[in-house]
């Protein structure tokens, strides 16, 4: 997994390369809001049941034919699944938010996930819903925190649901 600043250095060195105006920029502006990543991820971690849990109810009470007979998530095991995977999306943008680079949800959550997906017959549409509800449920946590600028959070979570609405699953 690399981070925004070895990203930004791979790139550089592979054209050879000082860094410019733009390379100085996004430094500075990764490490301006370190400590709000931070911030951010320990928010999330420390609350992480209950944003699931949040995010779950929402989404079933948002497409409750999702926990009806014949539903993705219905039976308490396919239940669980579903909230093990929300779980899984949300621990991962907390890394990608302090890595500040999405690399980490590449390797680690969105190549693996097309194929399961695939395998188990798992609708695209309400994952992509569910993790956009955690999202709009970690910004609000995040603000209250007392973090003014939030926009940083959407990275990890618009990613993901970005590359798994544009992928034929």
């Amino acid at each position: 997994m690399r981070d925004a600043v070895t990203n930004l250095i791979q790139n550089y060195d592979i054209a050879g390369r000082y860094f410019d105006r733009n390379a100085i920029d996004s430094l500075k502006s990764y490490f301006e809001s370190g400590t709000s990543r931070v911030k951010a991820a320990a928010m999330i971690n420390s609350n992480a049941a209950a944003i699931v849990k949040q995010a779950g109810l929402a989404l079933f009470d948002e497409l409750p034919e999702l926990i009806r007979p014949g539903g993705n998530a219905y039976t308490t095991r396919r239940y669980a699944a579903c909230l093990r995977d929300m779980d899984y999306y949300l621990r991962y943008a907390s890394y990608a938010l302090v890595a500040g680079s999405m690399d980490v949800l590449d390797e680690r959550v969105l190549q693996g996930l097309r194929e399961t997906y695939n395998s188990l017959g798992v609708p695209i549409g309400p994952t992509v819903r569910g993790i956009q509800i955690m999202k709009d449920i970690a910004k609000e946590q995040v603000a209250e925190a007392g973090i003014s600028d939030t926009s940083f959070v959407d990275e990890p979570f618009d990613y993901m649901t970005r590359e798994l609405s544009e992928k034929d699953i």
